[in-house]
């Protein structure tokens, strides 16, 4: 019972959910109502779904196992209550694990494209596995581009069931020119640019929180390289110009329960925590900062719900 505690706090199964629940919102409130509009089936049956949806929780948490696995000497600096692999578990089982996991990930992806007849989603699967390698491997210690890497795959939760749908390999608003295929288009594009955002703040604020250990090990990230301060406008920048861009698209959509939901769970707390970073100095603050933009990016998915019952 104790390894099974353990496993899932490895895998960070919180996580794990908001993934679960980010597709199944999207594919049962936004994608197959608009496709139902416009008399196309679905081009992702529940069987498909679920393996995709499976499949993706799995290299998730692959990604965090390896992650773990290349990260054991730093976190022991940055936070020694949350080491795991050997500490309970053997490196050499963890990596077992990573790797039937990431197995299983691809043939649920593989199995999934088969019943589809389209290579989307073993394409993303695979993808997602090898560059996660590579982020935990080498990148996340490199400068910016480990935050932008892991941000692209935590977003292509969505993309990937767009493009299984609709059986192209982009997203295109011109899409046999139908209104309701350019709206699922463009709330593709709107949840998965959402999406990467809010990871990359995240992604910078858990930099900020680690900036001890990731020195002391060669870390190249951002706080190191450029400082705290030019961090803290950089998230700043990325989390004002999604306020800005919500508060645009919120003044001509018109329905006032969502503007009332967006500006009470997702602009006023985005707004606080832009408040709050520029006073964050210590470990504790921008694990606080962490924490509160989860919850954003929760209230941000949530919000598909307004799709369904009020506007499809």
């Amino acid at each position: 019972m104790k390894s099974l505690v353990m496993f899932f706090k490895l895998v960070r199964w919180p996580n794990l959910v908001f993934i679960l629940l980010t597709q199944l919102l999207f594919e049962y409130c936004i994608l197959r109502p608009l496709l139902l509009k416009t008399g196309i089936q679905a081009g992702v049956g529940g069987v498909a779904f679920l393996l995709v949806a499976t499949a993706y929780i799995l290299v998730a948490a692959a990604g965090y196992i390896i992650n773990d696995y290349f990260d054991v000497p730093i976190d022991i600096i940055n936070k020694p209550d949350k080491v795991f692999i050997t500490n309970g578990m053997s490196k050499e089982l963890a990596l077992r694990i990573y790797v039937t996991i990431n197995l299983l990930a691809i043939t649920l992806g593989w199995y999934a494209s088969i019943i589809l007849q389209d290579n989307s989603a073993v394409l993303f699967i695979i993808t997602c596995v090898v560059l996660l390698y590579f982020y935990s491997a080498t990148l996340k210690k490199q400068f910016l581009i480990g935050n932008l890497l892991v941000s692209a795959i935590s977003a292509s939760a969505l993309p990937v069931l767009s493009c299984m749908a609709l059986k192209v390999d982009w997203m295109s608003p011109a899409v046999d020119g139908s209104p309701e295929l350019i709206h699922l288009s463009w709330l593709t594009y709107l949840y998965t640019g959402f999406a990467f955002v809010i990871s990359f703040s995240r992604e910078m604020i858990k930099d900020l929180e680690d900036v001890e250990g990731d020195k002391q090990y060669g870390g190249r990230t951002v706080p190191i390289v450029l400082g705290i301060s030019a961090s803290h406008r950089i998230i700043a920048g990325a989390l004002l110009t999604l306020i800005i861009v919500l508060v645009c698209l919120l003044s001509t959509i018109g329905l006032k329960i969502l503007t009332l939901y967006a500006i009470a769970l997702i602009i006023i707390p985005l707004t606080i925590i832009l408040w709050k970073l520029f006073n964050a100095k210590e470990k504790i603050d921008y694990g606080h900062l962490s924490s509160n933009i989860k919850k954003v990016m929760l209230a941000g998915i949530l919000s598909m719900l307004f799709y369904k019952f009020f506007m499809l």
